[in-house]
């Protein structure tokens, strides 16, 4: 089995409740994969809106203290990936890896001096929003219609230069036109659906897919109920494979992966947790889709991504 995912809270809530990361019962455990061929997980520090300032900054750097924790007790299976090469050597060792991720670019509370930290520690990707508005722009749930602010338009900048991704879920729609506007690099939606599948305001439009999908982005589907079916309750595995065709529809073949929200969101029945991942595989060959375009969605478009993009 191989599977890279872009999204999940995991080390976010190790941090909250105190539970370690190779063993528990939250939705990404490690021992779950241990047995897979490669496993690559984004670990997001998750910043809640209502966090901001020094307060924001110091939830940041408690949960990258969980994650170095973690990447050392764990070191035999484990291992950050922060640079270049670093995917190919540890597919080579058989071991998992981590990438450490940013949700919510207020943790760094308008001080721009703060990006050059991020890509000191590694930091990958980086939500510019949660759901809320911030120093850098309105997300896409708060009211009016402004997208990035002065602030913001530095940020992306800095970002590219620092080799961070910059991650457009989470953002209103004049948020995501104004950053399609000024990047020089692919967009990532790393936990996206599609909104003619289903109208949460958190999915993606088709225009911003095709935007995405023109600027050589990537996309990351997303497991949370509210976000697969306009009726949640009903929210199935079967979503999944809907949402996927929709953008396969619109050739993202190459666009197209995953990004589960682990441990931020309610999920399916049928989707428990990481172990559901492998019925998710099969049910996609179940469907006819060929292998290869599967393991393209499960792990190489990912992988090739960050590859491309010199960032691993």
């Amino acid at each position: 089995m191989q599977y890279f995912d872009l999204h999940c809270d995991t080390m976010t809530e190790c941090t909250l409740q105190g539970v370690p990361l190779g063993e528990n019962q939250l939705h990404v455990s490690l021992h779950t994969a241990k047995n897979w061929d490669h496993y690559v997980q984004c670990y997001a520090v998750w910043i809640p809106d209502e966090l901001r300032g020094d307060a924001a900054w110091d939830r940041f750097l408690e949960i990258v203290r969980t994650f170095h924790k973690e990447l050392t007790e764990n070191h035999r299976c484990l291992s950050q990936l922060a640079g270049p090469g670093d995917l190919t050597f540890l597919e080579k060792e058989g071991r998992h890896g981590a990438i450490l991720t940013l949700e919510n670019g207020a943790a760094f509370g308008g001080n721009l001096e703060r990006v050059k930290e991020l890509q000191r520690l590694g930091v990958r990707m980086c939500t510019l929003t949660w759901n809320g508005a911030n120093e850098i722009g309105r997300g896409v749930m708060a009211p009016g219609t402004s997208g990035l602010t002065d602030f913001g338009r530095e940020v992306v900048s800095a970002f590219e230069a620092a080799g961070i991704l910059v991650d457009v879920s989470h953002s209103s729609p004049e948020l995501f036109w104004d950053v399609a506007r000024i990047a020089t690099k692919p967009l990532v939606a790393s936990h996206s659906n599609a909104k003619e599948v289903c109208k949460h305001p958190r999915n993606l439009s088709r225009e911003q897919f095709e935007a995405i999908k023109n600027s050589g982005g990537l996309v990351g589907l997303n497991f949370y109920k509210a976000f697969l079916n306009d009726v949640p309750e009903k929210a199935c595995m079967e979503d999944v494979i809907r949402h996927a065709e929709y953008f396969l529809s619109l050739g993202g073949e190459d666009v197209l992966s995953l990004g589960g929200d682990w441990d931020g969101a309610d999920l399916p029945d049928d989707m428990p947790g990481l172990a559901a991942i492998p019925d998710l595989y099969e049910l996609f060959l179940r469907k006819n889709y060929g292998e290869s375009l599967v393991q393209k969605l499960f792990y190489g478009n990912a992988a090739s991504f960050f590859q491309r993009e010199n960032l691993l």
